[in-house]
């Protein structure tokens, strides 16, 4: 990079970055290309503009820039190691120098002019990384470095010419109000030829992107208003990756800057009250739409900061639902069903990305509308149809590691609320104690995830989770697991991107030391279609669950056919 440099605030590390060409701004605004949270500093405090042969710092809007004790509005070529005071913060210039021709970032190169005047309005071009990037071929690489110097100089004219940062009442804008004023300035400055722009260039689209990226959450608006895609995947500034029904594939647009990205994050944890920065640099989130997000940077991540988007679907699943993409049987929805309405404990397991949150919504829609149901997650996510629905959602630590929250707590408080249900998005760790506890003292119904490759791998992952919240023998779990959970549903996900119910397993008591479990449905791969589409049948066992015959005997008779049912055609 063309300059490095060193932020420092009170009672926080200090922290490197790394400017390329281009305009930065610092400031505390959420929308700085640097930001400083000290309250000290201004919104917009100053700028720095780094050019091939020089670098010029300038305070904005009034602030004090401080050299050796000396009071500046403007400074240029600052020495390496001079230290510039913003207020209680500090800038110190780590780095300097030239950039090698191969490594040169997008910048601003004068046309040759036709006539004088044209000769002080810029023309946007882009020099191509001699070196190419794998995953796109070479003209969708020249494209991509184009439009982004397009975006990048637009952007920060537009930053720098809206007079919101100036004003006291920013924080009182709404969405719909900011961006209204970003593509107004933004028109404005193309309409003015302070940027002249390639013939070919598709102005509307700039204008959009450019203000996604000012105001919003930039190249990712589109991504998550296409309903294809089903996870985003952002490794740093320049590479974003696709799922779409379950194959991965490379988009062609990009972030400007690693400070436009963790611009973007920032503006997603923030309204949560949650924070991403060197002393914390990872963070869970949800969108508005109940998207789950993980957001990791430096100095974790070495390639810049790296979003992980699970999107959420619009679209509200139910077991039905489920049956119609082949995620499971009719038979095994019937029974799961069953399952639920007759307050059987239910974990779903599986893999990463197996779909478990999206079957645990699904199970969930089959709790009658009459009980008072508390859900407890980490990002909130899950989407019930039911009126009586508490949803809690638990808390990290703050700047000074106080006022955690965590899952286990929200657990142990649910079970005074008088809920009927208790839906616990996954167990991670202690909170399972809790739960088997819940399970065990008349919550009955109450439904949860957690990873696990198989069924019984979750007995074991259960034991390893409790001893993590209290040191008791393993006998003692192991009965606790047993007298608790009544039905563990297995999720895979397949190499063909689909996912399926591979297995419904009833926990049947225990013996001597070993927690006995009956398989009653599977699911068995018999083959590869020529699209490659994994392709099997689903299948029962044959065997009624241990809590048909007790509800028999209580005077429930319930529907024994759908085993005969997949037996039958088993054969």
């Amino acid at each position: 990079m063309m300059l490095q440099i060193e932020l420092s605030e009170a009672g926080r590390k200090p922290v490197i970055r790394e400017l390329d060409f281009g305009k930065h701004t610092l400031g505390r605004s959420l929308f700085a290309d640097l930001r400083v949270k000290d309250r000290s500093v201004g919104k917009l405090h100053a700028t720095i503009e780094v050019q091939p042969s020089d670098v010029v710092i300038t305070a904005m809007n009034g602030n004090e820039l401080w050299v050796d004790g000396e009071k500046q509005t403007r400074v240029i070529n600052p020495s390496v190691n001079s230290v510039l005071r913003l207020g209680e913060a500090a800038l110190k210039i780590v780095q300097g120098g030239m950039l090698s021709e191969s490594l040169a970032q997008p910048v601003l190169a004068p046309a040759k002019p036709e006539s004088a005047d044209e000769a002080a309005v810029p023309v946007l071009t882009t020099q191509i990384d001699k070196q190419h990037k794998p995953g796109l071929s070479r003209a969708d690489q020249a494209e991509a470095e184009r439009w982004t110097a397009l975006k990048k100089t637009l952007q920060q004219q537009t930053l720098e010419k809206m007079d919101l940062f100036k004003r006291t009442l920013i924080d009182g804008y709404s969405d719909t109000q900011l961006r209204e004023e970003a593509s107004s300035t933004a028109s404005q400055i193309i309409r003015s030829g302070d940027i002249r722009l390639p013939a070919d260039c598709d102005t509307e689209k700039l204008l959009q992107e450019t203000v996604a990226e000012s105001i919003g959450l930039g190249p990712l608006e589109p991504l998550l208003a296409d309903d294809s895609v089903t996870e985003i995947m952002v490794n740093g500034p320049d590479q974003i990756y696709l799922e779409r029904s379950g194959r991965l594939s490379r988009s062609t647009t990009r972030f400007t800057s690693d400070a436009s990205l963790h611009s973007v994050i920032e503006r997603i944890v923030t309204p949560l009250g949650r924070r991403i920065d060197e002393g914390s640099p990872m963070v869970d989130a949800r969108l508005p739409d109940g998207s789950r997000v993980n957001a990791i940077i430096a100095p974790l991540s070495l390639i810049g900061p790296v979003v992980t988007i699970r999107k959420f679907s619009k679209e509200r699943f139910n077991l039905q639902r489920l049956v119609e993409f082949n995620s499971l049987s009719p038979e095994m929805a019937k029974f799961l069903e069953i399952c639920v309405k007759h307050r059987k404990n239910i974990i779903v397991c599986g893999g990463t990305g197996s779909g478990k949150t999206t079957f645990l919504n699904a199970l969930s829609d089959c709790i009658p509308a009459s009980d008072r149901i508390v859900t407890i997650e980490d990002a909130a996510e899950l989407q019930l149809g039911q009126d009586h629905v508490i949803s809690l959602e638990s808390r990290p630590a703050n700047i000074e590691q106080k006022g955690e929250i965590t899952i286990r707590d929200l657990v142990r408080n649910a079970l005074r609320m008088r809920p009927d249900r208790i839906v616990v998005g996954e167990c991670r760790g202690g909170e399972a104690l809790d739960m088997l506890q819940a399970m065990n003292t008349g919550h009955d119904g109450s439904l949860t995830t957690a990873h696990a490759n198989t069924p019984r791998d979750l007995l074991s992952r259960l034991e390893v989770m409790v001893l993590q919240a209290m040191d008791v023998p393993v006998k003692v779990i192991r009965e606790q697991i047993a007298s608790a959970v009544d039905i563990v549903v297995h999720q895979s996900r397949f190499a063909d991107g689909r996912r399926r119910v591979t297995s419904i397993v009833e926990i049947d008591g225990i013996e001597e030391d070993v927690v006995l479990m009956q398989k009653l449905f599977e699911f068995r791969q018999t083959g590869i279609s020529e699209e490659g589409y994994i392709q099997g049948d689903y299948r029962s066992m044959g065997i009624a669950p241990r809590f048909y015959t007790e509800l028999r005997e209580a005077g429930v008779e319930l529907d024994r056919s759908i085993f005969g049912m997949s037996e039958a055609k088993m054969e």
